[in-house]
Parts: structure tokens; sequence; C-alpha cells
């Protein structure tokens, strides 16, 4: 089955660190959500005459995590979470695209703290255009939620009042713009 996006070009596009994002969210002491982003990323995405042909593989750096609190970052950075260290990257390989009604999704494996999980990003096409450099550009916006702890994230503290300061399901989200490479 073959699908028609408009505006959609075949090619290789990479990922622009500049005008992409990733993005999360998680439940802090049961009652609010912390967001932050990892601030350094790349990433191709391989578009084929078929866009349910398409392949996509992207990395962010865990040192780079950004909370807007650099006590919380270092503790995000250290052993008790993602171990920047020894685990300096998060990476996502996809296996497939599917169109389902509306909506398009793509399958991949998610790797974070070594540890590898097949996850099904959501997403939504912002489109295609020309910069004012010449530039052909595409953008999506994917979204996914996590099991932490099924990624080795398993680090707590229990609350005086009940529950735990850190929920366990995180919501991923990516914001990507890609240059199609001449």
């Amino acid at each position: 089955m073959t699908i028609d996006i408009p505006g959609y070009r075949p090619g290789t596009y990479v990922i622009d660190p500049s005008h992409s994002e990733v993005g999360f969210s998680v439940r802090h002491m049961m009652i609010s959500k912390v967001k932050g982003t990892f601030h350094v990323i790349e990433g191709v995405i391989e578009a084929p005459e078929n866009p349910l042909d398409a392949k996509v593989s992207a990395k962010a750096e865990t040192a780079s995590i950004n909370t807007k609190d650099e006590g919380r970052d270092q503790h995000l950075r250290s052993a008790d979470f993602f171990d920047a260290e020894q685990f300096p990257e998060i990476t996502f390989v996809s296996t497939g695209v599917r169109h389902e009604g509306d909506e398009f999704h793509v399958d991949g494996d998610l790797t974070i703290h070594g540890v590898t999980k097949n996850v099904t990003f959501e997403l939504e096409f912002g489109g295609f255009g020309t910069d004012p450099w010449g530039n052909y550009k595409a953008a999506v916006t994917g979204s996914t939620k996590i099991d932490r702890e099924e990624f080795g994230l398993t680090w707590n503290a229990a609350l005086e009042t009940g529950g735990v300061l850190v929920g366990k399901d995180v919501t991923i989200t990516v914001d990507l713009q890609g240059a199609l490479q001449a």
C-alpha cells in the first residue's frame, strides 16, 4: 500500500538540532509533572517513494538533559538514573511505519540505560516547505509513553504522605525538523 502525503519528497532528511527537541514529562510527588529536554540530538529520516517504507534513526545525549534545575539534572545524569557516563546516548531505530485511519505510527527500538524495548510513536505531520535559503524541510511531532522502570530507571523515594517522589510513566515527545539533503 502506498499513501499520498501532500508535499512529500523522497530522499534523506537530516534532523536539524537547532529546530528539533526531545522532551519528556513525568509525575513528581504524585501531584504535578516535571518536564525536561535533551538538547543534543541527531538523526536521519530515510524517506523512499512510499512513505510507509521510511526509516528513522535518532539519538539524544543523556548528559544534555535540562529540567531547569541543575541539582536535579546532575542527579538525573548520575548512576541513580541515566548514568550518563556509562550510557551516554538514548537511541531510537524504527522497525516500521503504519497508517491507520488518519493516524501514522512509527514502531521501533528505543534504547535507554542500555535496555532496548519496542515502542510506538504516534505521529503528527507538521508539513513541508522551503526555507529562505532554499532548503526543503519536513517536520513531525511524535509521542509515546514508557514505564521508566522497564528501562532500569528504578530510583525512587517514598513520601511521608504516601506515594513516591517520581512516577513510573514517562511521556516522551519529539519535535523534529529535517532538511532534505541534495
